[in-house]
């Protein structure tokens, strides 16, 4: 098959859309499949405002239509809800394509804590946007059942995956951490308002906080914590060798579907401290992996007990083989159903002579 993604979140941007894509079609293509994103990259772009790393294509809908055309895909996923995202929906439904779409980001939430856009006006558009899809691809139970209490429930699941080959546990020690007090506390991810890093970094701690990543709040907190360690963006490799060489991650987040971040540091043997909320639940609720409470500090301080090598098994069950069988299976589309039609139930299909090895 050829796989066509449109996304509006691509590089030079570092998130878990983006890593999610890549590591997918990794995996196609690994199986003889074959993948093209169309991403703003291929468009005039202006910055988002607040956000000045993540680029919104402007009027990309002629320009969508000849890339679309000239791919010659077998199945189209929309991965995004942004201007490209919109487009590509625009061109499905004018020439009958089936195509996916996926949830990957809690809009209603994060407009709401960003700029007090009221929940229901954002679900209100998210069924619009996804209504159309013949699967809207969701990561885990708790975001299906959430969508469904808003009328959107034509969802499949698709898990997510770590490279455990890539993130495991490194030695020797990071560079960036040596002649740190410790225990040393990481959070990695977008520095925004978003992310709650401000919960973690408030945090009566011993040691040393450390924060890998870039965002519209790093001046801000730089400024109100300069006891803190502040990195910037890192390469795979080297975010690998700063999970390993720190004693807990730190993951202050209420609004994520999934948190990828926690399966990295699983993987290279870092336990986690996180809220009981939606995505630390899904990916280490009930586990020995992780202290889950409301309050963060005790969390962060009870994960210090916790066996790292424990922390790689669990990591372990989560491959990016497996995640890619399910999304590829939902690309398979039974003959005859039209694009924009209602949509089916949330069993997947069966795929049509297409599959990956399982590893």
């Amino acid at each position: 098959m050829k796989i066509l993604t449109v996304s509006d979140a691509w590089y030079p941007q570092v998130n878990g859309v983006v890593r999610t894509i890549e590591a997918t079609n990794r995996e196609l293509a690994l199986a003889g499949h074959e993948t093209q994103v169309i991403a703003p990259a291929d468009f005039a772009t202006i910055a988002c405002p607040g956000y000045p790393e993540i680029r919104l294509s402007l009027l990309p809908y002629r320009r969508l239509c000849r890339l679309i055309r000239s791919a010659r895909a077998d199945a189209i996923h929309i991965a995004t809800e942004g201007p490209l995202g919109m487009a590509a929906r625009r061109y499905c439904l004018r020439h009958r394509r089936v195509f996916t779409t996926a949830y990957h980001t809690r809009f209603p939430q994060y407009l709401k804590a960003m700029y007090g856009v009221p929940e229901a006006w954002v679900y209100r558009f998210l069924r619009w946007f996804h209504r159309p899809a013949h699967r809207l691809l969701t990561p885990t139970l708790h975001v299906e059942r959430e969508l469904a209490q808003w009328g959107i429930t034509h969802t499949a699941r698709w898990t997510r995956g770590v490279d455990l080959d890539v993130f495991r546990p490194v030695t020797p020690p990071s560079p960036l951490v040596q002649g740190l007090p410790r225990p040393l506390f990481l959070c990695v991810g977008r520095v925004s308002v978003e992310k709650n890093i401000g919960a973690f970094l408030d945090l009566d701690l011993p040691g040393t906080k450390i924060v890998a990543g870039v965002g519209p709040e790093l001046e801000l907190l730089q400024r109100r914590h300069p006891e803190v360690r502040f990195l910037g963006i890192l390469s795979r490799e080297d975010l690998a060798r700063l999970y390993s060489s720190v004693d807990v991650f730190v993951f202050p987040s209420r609004t994520d579907t999934f948190g990828l971040v926690m399966l990295e540091a699983l993987a290279c043997g870092t336990p986690v401290a996180a809220f009981p909320v939606q995505g630390p639940l899904d990916v280490v609720g009930g586990s020995r992996v992780a202290q889950l409470d409301e309050d963060l500090r005790t969390a962060a301080l009870g994960a210090l007990r916790i066996d790292r090598a424990a922390c790689r098994r669990h990591a372990e069950g989560y491959s990016w083989a497996a995640a890619t069988r399910q999304f590829l299976e939902l690309q398979a589309v039974p003959p005859g159903i039209p694009a924009g039609a209602a949509p089916l139930s949330a069993e997947p299909s069966q795929p049509a002579a297409v599959a990956l090895p399982r590893r």
